[in-house]
């Protein structure tokens, strides 16, 4: 296993662990009130929002040109947070390089 496998399956593990504290602590809806408490919690619940909205984008066209639906890890993002993109980086990570598209070839 490389030190990058590890680093995120170590990654995704311990928040995953955290996460579903969390969640049995206050529930998913809880986390979502907790994000509009303050202004400073609305600040970093629209942080969140927008690093996944462009996490989601990278993902979009990092998985089209390894021939992968990104749509599944899209929408696991929008209501998994982060977790989902760490599970992607996992899974890319056992597959091979990418698949070039004929437009994506050397000319």
């Amino acid at each position: 296993m490389t030190l990058r496998k590890l680093l995120l399956w170590v990654l995704f593990v311990d928040f995953s662990i955290f996460s579903l504290w969390v969640m049995w602590d206050i529930g998913y809806l809880g986390i979502w009130q907790a994000g509009m408490v303050s202004s400073g919690s609305w600040q970093i619940l629209m942080d969140l929002a927008i690093a996944c909205l462009l996490i989601s984008s990278w993902i979009k066209g990092d998985a089209e040109q390894r021939g992968i639906n990104p749509w599944p890890w899209i929408v696991a993002t929008l209501f998994a947070g982060t977790l989902a993109p760490l599970m992607y980086l996992i899974v890319r990570e056992y597959q091979r390089s990418p698949v070039l598209k004929p437009s994506q070839s050397a000319a």
